[in-house]
């Protein structure tokens, strides 16, 4: 994975009329690059910036470096057994599974494979976590310690979108007694310690232009002490991001190619950073958000991300398919605040389920129940 080009060098050559996203441009362009280069310039931080940004412009694209996850939700009476659900993964070279909350046939099907697991808490459970640290030790022995011999966890994620809210206060002294659990079980090194948040306007109030990126009031009284926690523990924040949102809440303002990453302009002039596309507005909203919560270097983990085939205004087969593939495509690029700084991103969701309110919350899989797709995807 290569290094973030630090700002101040991505500015200085943003300034002399490089584009900010050079891994998209043209030959013509190309040359024109190494033609500023070659004219003199005795600036070595600018020659330097410009060394990296030439390179980044042949070498910096998507190389499968990235992780690529899909969300597994059991939201349905009619899906496939997990072990043949464990099986489509490997199948398909997926290399890791977010799973909202333990199912023990799930993590027994896991065992032995290379899957690598976010795991999440129940909202429902986090007053109790929060408050007994035995009940949370109980918690990591039933569904972690039990099956971290054969299964691959990577993230406890403790809670879902439960900031803000009557929950928001539990989050983080959960957090903390999970934490401290699996210090107890001496998982704590192998194991991050997060909660999953969405991107709408309850959490981040605001993301165009994502330089005014900030945490709504009600987000950041609590976001402000778990970001600290986040990195001092060296854990990602994990966000949900989903355009479609933005799409259908405002389709007179997103424009239909803005969403799937491959709009021929640019969506959103912010200062240096130009923007084709919503998704990467919004992880960089997050990332200056954070900042102003004290977070200025935090990782962020695209926890759930995706499109639905059906039930809804905009909801069609190809634009699922095109939204995820061109997502899948596009994450190991990074965004124009941390240029080549790849996405750890789970695709939402691996089947429909017909458990889940009626419209499009049904619609989100990328595989029927009978494992079928419902529309071609490549995860490679």
């Amino acid at each position: 994975m290569m290094e973030v080009v630090p700002e101040s060098l991505y500015k200085e050559v943003r300034a002399s009329s490089c584009t900010a996203r050079l891994r998209h441009s043209s030959s013509r362009d190309k040359a024109h690059l190494f033609e500023i280069f070659s004219m003199g310039n005795q600036n070595i931080v600018s020659i330097a910036a410009m060394v990296a940004l030439i390179l980044g412009a042949f070498v910096a694209i998507p190389t499968g470096a990235q992780l690529i996850g899909v969300c597994y939700g059991m939201g349905g009476n009619n899906l496939p057994q997990p072990r043949d659900v464990v099986n489509l993964y490997e199948s398909k070279n997926l290399k890791a599974m977010r799973l909202f909350e333990p199912n023990q046939h799930v993590l027994q099907a896991l065992k032995g494979s290379n899957i690598q697991l976010t795991l999440g808490v129940p909202n429902a459970d986090l007053q109790s976590l929060a408050s007994n640290r035995s009940a949370a030790n109980g918690w990591v022995r039933k569904y972690v310690k039990a099956y971290s011999s054969g299964v691959s966890f990577k993230y406890i994620a403790v809670g879902n979108r439960a900031i803000p809210g009557n929950q928001a206060q539990y989050v983080l002294p959960a957090m903390r007694s999970i934490h401290s659990a699996l210090s107890s079980a001496g998982l704590q090194n192998q194991i991050k310690v997060s909660t999953s948040i969405a991107t709408g306007r309850e959490v981040l109030e605001q993301y165009s232009p994502p330089s005014s990126g900030r945490f709504s009031s009600g987000a950041a009284r609590h976001l402000r002490a778990i970001v600290r926690f986040l990195a001092n523990n060296r854990a990602p924040l994990l966000i949900n991001v989903y355009p479609y949102r933005s799409y259908v809440g405002d389709p007179n303002h997103v424009g239909p190619d803005h969403p799937f990453f491959n709009s021929s302009r640019i969506v959103i002039q912010d200062g240096p950073y130009g923007y084709q596309n919503l998704f990467d507005a919004i992880v960089d909203a997050v990332y200056v958000a954070s900042e102003k919560v004290g977070g200025p270097n935090l990782m962020v983990v695209v926890s759930e991300s995706g499109w639905p085939s059906a039930g809804g205004f905009g909801a069609t087969k190809e634009h699922a398919r095109r939204y995820n593939q061109n997502l899948i495509n596009h994450v190991g690029q990074g965004t124009p605040r941390r240029l080549w700084k790849s996405l750890e991103t789970y695709v939402f969701e691996m089947f429909n389920e017909n458990q889940k309110p009626r419209g499009a919350e049904q619609h989100f899989g990328m595989f029927h129940p009978n494992m079928q797709p419902v529309y071609p995807i490549n995860f490679n």
